[in-house]
């Protein structure tokens, strides 16, 4: 998918095109408008670039492998534990 500013860009091109007068400032009012439209939905989606997904992936990713070394961890010391207490 692209970025949405990208997206945006496109979306509000094509859209002046169908709307295009036979002056230019038919097509640059409706793109600018649809620019501003598109912006304010997207705004209300909060949503993340793919370069920020992909680095909160990562993050996540790292601090799984971290928990999960932890439980095992904590998974021997409890059996030894058990042993000690016998």
């Amino acid at each position: 998918m692209r970025a949405p500013k990208e997206f945006i860009d496109a979306l509000a091109g094509q859209a002046a095109r169908l709307l295009d007068g036979p002056n230019g400032s038919t097509r640059a009012e409706a793109e600018g408008q649809l620019r501003a439209l598109l912006q304010a939905a997207f705004a209300k989606l909060e949503l993340v670039s793919r370069e920020e997904f992909d680095s909160q992936m990562a993050v996540l990713a790292r601090t799984r492998t971290k928990v999960d070394a932890l439980e095992g961890r904590l998974a021997e010391l409890e059996a030894k534990a058990a042993e000690h207490n016998r």
